[in-house]
């Protein structure tokens, strides 16, 4: 007698097949999300939207200031966005002079950064500074 033959065909490698290529089949494990890729969709959860739009302008702006004026860097801080304004607090009047006359060269480049806004005017406040415009 002869060994039987089985005809059927052997579906175990296109499972193996799919397996590396089909990053949802069984047995793959999916690739993790960036956490920065949730950070907006759970600010937005939790009524944070605000305070997560507010804190990436500030970083964008910190990072402007040091690249663009850094004699001013660490001497002011990015404290309020407005519709039509940032707002930033200054610590010392040479601060708030170099701020003014750099003031559309900074308003232009927040704008186009990621995490910046377009806006119109500069707004600073602190010791010298207060209710000045750029």
């Amino acid at each position: 007698m002869s060994p039987e033959r089985d005809d059927r065909p052997d579906r175990s490698a296109g499972r193996e097949r799919a397996r590396r290529t089909d990053p949802e089949a069984p047995g793959r494990r999916r690739r993790p999300d960036r956490v920065g890729d949730l950070l907006p969709e759970a600010a937005r959860q939790l009524g944070l939207e605000d305070e997560l739009r507010l804190a990436r302008a500030v970083v964008t702006w910190d990072a402007l200031v040091a690249e663009r004026v850094p004699a001013a860097s660490g001497a002011c801080r990015l404290v309020r966005l407005e519709p039509d304004a940032v707002v930033v607090a200054v610590d010392e009047p040479i601060v708030a002079a170099e701020l003014r006359m750099r003031a559309l060269e900074l308003l232009g480049a927040f704008g186009s950064a990621p995490g910046g806004a377009r806006v119109r005017l500069l707004r600073l406040v602190g010791a010298s500074g207060a209710g000045s415009r750029g």
